[in-house]
């Protein structure tokens, strides 16, 4: 089985470097902003990571063929639903939300996608997918039907993290979640790269190149944007810039 963007991951981990991925929601993204980032895509990111917890099928196929026409960049389907899979992708984050006891989300909902995945020929990453409170309520919580880990609880979170790398997991996503008002506190990403790894990716809440380097030197291997740039898709220079200078000392 293709391991290309794992093995891509874990060499970066390796030396040190600082990797970005940009969150696209196809259902969310205006075309502006994605032309807008296409013309950007040179400018230090290493991943567009596509999905949403709302995700239309059609909408998914449009925008990885648009990707695909445009960008060198590995395409990696974050999927907010078992049937979130297209082989127009490279890869596809095989999230269970250990934060949460909801089962479907642990093993159920994997059941039922193991047979279209294994039919896609994606590369298939497992990642323990961990949502942590980032001030406001977010898609992924209501969808889930979970509760985030509150920020305080940094106990929690580094056991739980402890708990998915003995599970086999490949990697761990620390998401405050989209359009979240705090993003993960560093102390959180500190006292889990203390105990932990494997690498580890953080998101939610990043708006400003300042955020960004801070949780990157706290001790995360990637960091996941998105929201802000659909916003304004020019902050991807600036973000880029940190994460580059967060791998360079």
């Amino acid at each position: 089985m293709n391991q290309a963007v794992y093995a891509s991951i874990v060499k970066s981990q390796e030396v040190g470097r600082k990797q970005l991925a940009v969150l696209i929601d196809p259902d969310r993204l205006r075309t502006q902003s994605l032309d807008a980032l296409i013309a950007l895509a040179e400018r230090g990111i290493d991943f567009f990571f596509i999905g949403g917890s709302l995700l239309m099928d059609e909408k998914m196929e449009e925008c990885l063929q648009l990707l695909r026409r445009y960008v060198p960049q590995p395409l990696v389907i974050f999927p907010g639903s078992p049937l979130q899979i297209s082989p127009q992708a490279d890869a596809i984050l095989l999230l269970s939300l250990i934060s949460g006891r909801n089962p479907d989300l642990l093993i159920g909902q994997h059941v039922i996608a193991a047979p279209y995945l294994k039919a896609s020929g994606l590369e298939i990453i497992p990642t323990g997918y961990m949502l942590i409170d980032g001030g406001v309520s977010t898609t992924a919580a209501y969808m889930s039907g979970t509760q985030p880990i509150p920020p305080e609880k940094i106990e929690i979170a580094v056991c739980t993290a402890m708990a998915g790398t003995m599970l086999g997991l490949k990697m761990l996503y620390l998401d405050a979640g989209s359009g979240a008002q705090k993003p993960v506190s560093p102390e959180m990403i500190a006292a889990v790269r203390k105990e932990v790894e494997i690498p580890l990716i953080t998101g939610g809440g990043i708006r400003t190149p300042e955020k960004a380097y801070t949780n990157l030197r706290a001790g995360a291997d990637l960091l996941v944007v998105g929201n802000a740039l659909e916003k304004d898709p020019t902050l991807l220079v600036e973000i880029a810039a940190a994460v580059r200078e967060a791998g360079n000392i």
